[in-house]
């Protein structure tokens, strides 16, 4: 379970991040790309953040993820700048992508009927599979 302090530095460290995020999406010349960070949280003693990122459209989300990994750094550097009248030291960010949304997604077109493994045996080798 968070504590309050670890609930506050998480939205501190998230809506700077979105800010972070999209001006250098913007400045990069993406265009069509939406990148939003869906959660963060904070470890106890305060060192590490895992930030998940809600990445659309969704076949470009590896490769925007690993040159946002690449360029963790220059993001924690210009995180630092932002919230060092917040923070005394800005934790280690860690990114994932947040694929809830495929998910919940993948679900209702089984609950619709599109994708009906019962009725479509071969969705549910494809399943197995991945």
């Amino acid at each position: 379970m968070e504590s309050n302090r670890q609930k506050k530095i998480a939205g501190v460290l998230q809506k700077d991040l979105v800010d972070i995020l999209q001006g250098a999406a913007r400045s990069g010349g993406l265009t069509n790309v939406i990148i939003s960070v869906t959660k963060v949280n904070v470890t106890v003693d305060l060192s590490v953040a895992k930030v998940y990122l809600s990445i659309f459209p969704h076949d470009k989300s590896k490769e925007l993820l690993e040159g946002i990994k690449s360029n963790a750094p220059l993001i924690k550097h210009d995180l630092a700048q932002r919230v060092r009248h917040q923070l005394r030291k800005v934790p280690n960010l860690i990114f994932f992508v947040d694929d809830s949304l495929e998910y919940i997604e993948n679900i209702e077109k089984s609950l619709e009927g599109k994708e009906n493994p019962i009725e479509d045996p071969d969705l549910l080798d494809k399943r197995k599979k991945s």
